[in-house]
């Protein structure tokens, strides 16, 4: 899929890399509960960086782990 560490990756480029949908990663975005981004102009991107922090920071270990984190 990427052959070069980009500067910046295209919200379609994370939705796929991600496994989502354009739809769900952009009502993530209204909600603040997706990975960091920029506007360049009119253009939604983000940084690699930004995404693989975004996923280790939610990672957990069980079901009861998940609703704790979000209370």
């Amino acid at each position: 899929m990427i052959t070069q560490n980009p500067i910046v990756l295209s919200a379609e480029q994370v939705a796929a890399w991600l496994g989502l949908s354009r739809s769900t990663l952009a009502k993530m975005r209204l909600s603040g509960a997706g990975p960091s981004y920029s506007k360049l102009g009119r253009r939604v991107v983000y940084r690699p960086e930004d995404i693989e922090a975004w996923v280790t920071s939610n990672r957990y270990c069980s079901t009861s782990e998940y609703g704790s984190a979000h209370e």
